[in-house]
């Protein structure tokens, strides 16, 4: 862990500086669009902009990578987001918004791709599955202290929109001046939504459940607390709960899984997320409630993202395993998309409540899917399941490519280890 620190330290502290930007940012816009009148529905057409631009750029991105290489892409991508950060108090309307979100949305993940590519790069066999660990801690650090940085100055002047178009400009520095460049963008072969479903339903349905789940808790968050009526410190509490509730769970939970059942594991920790929603419904009044309904829902839903990839990858071959990744990516995309719209619309139908009643209905199917599932086939015993590694929901086509590597390689180790041992069984040299 210390040799990956030091080989890519300086990309991931440029990487904790933009998720700042992008953490600050996405808060403060909850709190903004409250303040400038935008009605629940109409921020949540916002939110979803940014999925939009994610999703695009997950598959428009290689090729700009390819045509003119990871720094120029890199440099032109972090100027328009710390442009657009600017222009977002400059145009206080909705439809200006969501086009500058999903410009954003687009940035940021051509952004993430180019500096997973570095980090791929940089990064040994051995080393690849810490390099993507501290990636994913250091992403969710900068989102929660992004929280605490709402707090600094008014909401409803222009100073918190200039700090983190700041922060990801000198984010760019300590990258640019550090990074070598990295070899040709390589495109791994793309598997159907319909090969991919046959192989894991539960995996398909989960990610679009999934989706759904984390666009509205890191879209919306700060739209229903600003609706609740929260104050801006409850809302940068309120917001980072869920980040707090991912750092804690995700390796815990990874731990089980390769050692249980992971439709069991998914059922009960989507059962354990979806009652913390119906709680927040029942106590929306109840600060104290909220954030220990956020915790769980944080510590539930990010950790299943990395557990349905791995039950998928329990029943792919080797050879198909990266290439579900973009399958795997699109799907969660398309429910990000549509989880803040339907948020907004639940909100202005039924309250600040709908928010933790959408969220209710996902994960609670999501449990009630993977306990169906059990009756539909036998699970793999422990030693035919693939490697967990932890990830985030942030991440691109080139991250999950990796964490497929890193399961590949498990699985061939573990392989060729009991290949070694019937041998020696065999012979009986045990030397």
């Amino acid at each position: 862990m210390i040799d990956v620190l030091r080989q890519s330290w300086a990309l991931l502290l440029g990487m904790m500086l933009l998720m700042l930007g992008n953490g600050l940012q996405g808060s403060l816009l909850g709190v903004r669009g409250g303040i400038a009148g935008f009605s629940a529905f109409e921020m949540s057409v916002v939110m979803s902009g940014y999925f939009a631009g994610f999703l695009v750029a997950s598959r428009v991105t290689p090729g700009m990578i390819r045509r003119v290489g990871h720094v120029r892409v890199f440099a032109a991508l972090g100027s328009f987001v710390s442009a657009v950060l600017i222009l977002y108090p400059a145009f206080p309307h909705p439809v200006a918004w969501t086009v500058e979100r999903m410009v954003i949305g687009f940035c940021y993940c051509g952004v993430y791709v180019t500096a997973e590519s570095w980090l791929n790069n940089a990064s040994s066999n051995e080393s690849r599955g810490q390099a993507l660990s501290l990636y994913m801690i250091v992403q969710m650090l900068g989102i929660i202290s992004a929280q605490a940085m709402l707090l600094i100055p008014d909401p409803s002047g222009y100073l918190l929109f200039v700090i983190p178009s700041v922060l990801v400009s000198v984010a760019f520095a300590p990258i640019l001046l550090s990074i070598s460049p990295t070899p040709a963008f390589g495109t791994t072969k793309r598997m159907s939504l319909r090969e991919l479903y046959a192989a894991s339903p539960l995996g398909v349905v989960g990610m679009f459940l999934l989706g759904g789940v984390f666009a509205a808790q890191f879209g919306m968050a700060p739209v229903f607390a600003t609706e609740a009526g929260l104050k801006l410190q409850q809302i940068s509490m309120f917001v980072a709960a869920f980040f707090v509730g991912a750092l804690v769970t995700q390796y815990p939970l990874g731990w089980l899984s390769d050692r249980m059942d992971r439709r069991q594991l998914a059922a009960g920790v989507s059962l354990v997320g979806g009652l913390a929603a119906v709680l927040g419904v029942m106590m929306t009044d109840s600060f104290p409630v909220l954030l220990v309904a956020a915790f769980l829902i944080g510590g539930a839903a990010n950790p299943l993202y990395s557990l349905l990839i791995a039950y998928t990858n329990d029943f792919l071959d080797l050879d198909n395993m990266a290439a579900a990744s973009a399958g795997l990516l699109f799907v969660n995309g398309v429910g990000a998309i549509a989880g803040p719209i339907i948020t907004g619309f639940a909100i202005e139908r039924v309250g600040p409540g709908g928010f933790f009643m959408l969220i209710a209905v996902l994960m609670l199917s999501l449990s009630a899917y993977a306990v169906y599932r059990m009756t539909r086939r036998p699970a793999p015993t422990v030693d035919e399941t693939s490697a967990y590694t932890a990830m985030s929901p942030t991440a691109t086509p080139v991250a999950l490519e990796a964490a497929q590597e890193i399961a590949i390689e498990a699985i061939e180790a573990a392989e060729a280890e009991a290949e070694a041992e019937a041998e020696r069984r065999q012979t009986g040299n045990y030397d």
